[in-house]
């Protein structure tokens, strides 16, 4: 069955229907990530984004839910250049277009993935429609120009607190606001010694500090992190508080927002398992994995308040910050690498010590 993929300037691309039926309209990314699609599929930050796979075949070890960053996608359609029809791997569940469409995702295979992504790198992100047809093409056109994402955090947050049990009598207890959190987020926090409260986004201050926490951790997520105002508004309160704060992805970008720094889109957003990030105390360049669309504007983080730790070493956005009014630290990348390169795995470390030195103040 043909299907189309209908781009904001009026560019279709023919190819075959994978996955659920139906039209979708979403944001056009891509993501050069080699490996690891079904934590693609299921990272929350793709929340409102077709998502296209640069890596020309997918689908070759199938679908493996225990492999899953969350419990179910949160993309609004998926691109691939092959879908592979019978995936090798001794775990496998089902075909990964199985998977597709048991979540209702609709997709579209066989179109030229390098020319969509020079588009992308050239035009910058534009919205674009999966749909079974080009009928009324003007009239799709104006319904892609009119998509913004919206409400990313609030559709893809737990609605309740969660405690993560792991049976190991942690030395430390974290509060994890989940703004689409990766589940590997919790697994790495548990490995770090951490008992891990899990608690919506919309938890307040005072909601979270009555945890009595050791440190509070906030996740990735998804669309523009100024929409969310009355999180940063908690956030100011939360810094005041004293407890060591660790953001990773969305969550740096909500707290430079809390500390009055600015942010801005990107043209194409940093996706993938391989960007390279710098280390400006070390001076040792890491590879790290990254999802994101937004970045903190470098020349509104205030010196007096905070030094910029980490900076993409291929455009030098701000990838980390360190700040220097409270145990606050915060990185762009994703040090929880799942999938991607563990390189920076250490970075959970780092938060550990703060939660140490704070208990042997108390």
């Amino acid at each position: 069955m043909k299907r189309y993929l209908i781009m904001k300037d009026g560019t279709v691309y023919e190819g075959q229907a994978i996955g659920a039926s139906g039209t979708v309209i979403g944001e056009a990314v891509f993501t050069t990530a080699m490996s690891g699609y079904l934590m693609t599929l299921t990272d929350p930050s793709y929340y409102g984004q077709i998502v296209t796979q640069t890596f020309p075949l997918i689908g070759n070890y199938g679908a493996i839910t225990s492999d899953a960053e969350s419990e179910r996608p949160a993309l609004t359609g998926y691109v691939v250049r092959e879908l592979c029809d019978v995936g090798s791997n001794y775990r496998k569940e089902s075909e990964l277009d199985e998977y597709l469409k048991a979540h209702g995702i609709v997709g579209i295979s066989g179109i030229d993935t390098r020319a969509l992504t020079r588009k992308i790198r050239s035009g910058g992100v534009m919205n674009a429609m999966i749909a079974d047809d080009v009928k009324d093409l003007q009239k799709k056109i104006a319904a892609i120009k009119k998509y913004r994402v919206e409400d990313a955090v609030k559709n893809t947050s737990c609605k309740s607190a969660e405690t993560v049990e792991d049976g190991a009598g942690n030395k430390y207890k974290v509060v994890l606001y989940d703004f689409g959190a990766k589940k590997n987020i919790e697994r790495m926090l548990v490995k770090n010694g951490c008992s891990v409260i899990r608690v919506p986004y919309n938890t307040t201050a005072e909601e979270a500090l009555s945890y009595e926490p050791d440190g509070i951790m906030l996740s990735n997520g998804g669309g523009d992190p100024a929409d969310n105002v009355e999180v940063i508004e908690q956030l100011k309160k939360l810094i005041k508080s004293g407890v060591p704060m660790f953001g990773i992805c969305l969550g740096h970008q909500l707290l430079a927002l809390a500390h009055g720094f600015g942010t801005c889109k990107l043209k194409y957003g940093h996706r993938g398992t391989n960007q390279p990030v710098k280390d400006a105390v070390t001076g040792r360049t890491y590879i790290t994995s990254q999802n994101h669309g937004y970045a903190v504007k470098p020349d509104t983080v205030d010196e007096n308040i905070a030094t910029v730790r980490f900076t993409n070493a291929n455009d030098k956005t701000v990838e980390g910050i360190d700040y220097k009014n409270a145990p606050i630290f915060t990185v762009q990348f994703h040090p929880e690498a799942c999938g991607g390169p563990k390189d920076t795995e250490f970075i959970f470390g780092r938060f550990v010590e703060l939660m140490e030195a704070k208990k042997q103040r108390s």
